[in-house]
């Protein structure tokens, strides 16, 4: 079965890093390709790199907000690449009433802190395994 390749990091200034380096490790260890871009990164930049690496899934982290807007403008750049096949995961400090709308801009598992990393992985697994089953 191929792996699962995931690219994570944070875009803005947002310089809290600590849970998407969490994250990161979990999905490596269970044996996902992780690229992760770090700190400071632009969404024209993320997606760019999502096509490059063929990547099934961003994870991204908010700590400082403006996740709504920010979120909002990542997403509508994915279906204007046709990528909005790739599995979208956020994290930080997101207030739970927030989780609709950011379900209805068509992020796909919002995760909030303290969440076991474990859930966030077997999240990760079972939307690709479901959108891989769908494109066969």
């Amino acid at each position: 079965m191929k792996k699962i390749k995931v690219v994570t990091g944070k875009i803005g200034l947002d310089d809290h890093y600590r849970g998407i380096i969490s994250v990161t490790d979990a999905m490596r260890n269970a044996g996902m390709e992780v690229v992760y871009l770090g700190t400071g990164q632009r969404i024209d930049g993320v997606i760019n790199t999502l096509v490059q690496e063929d990547a099934e899934v961003i994870g991204l982290s908010f700590l400082c907000g403006g996740h709504i807007e920010i979120m909002t403008k990542f997403i509508n750049k994915l279906k204007e690449a046709n990528l909005d096949h790739i599995v979208s995961v956020i994290g930080g400090i997101i207030h739970p009433n927030e989780i609709p709308q950011l379900n209805e801009i068509g992020v796909t598992g919002v995760f909030l802190p303290g969440t076991p990393t474990k859930d966030i992985v077997e999240f990760v697994q079972k939307e690709v395994e479901q959108r891989r089953a769908i494109k066969q």
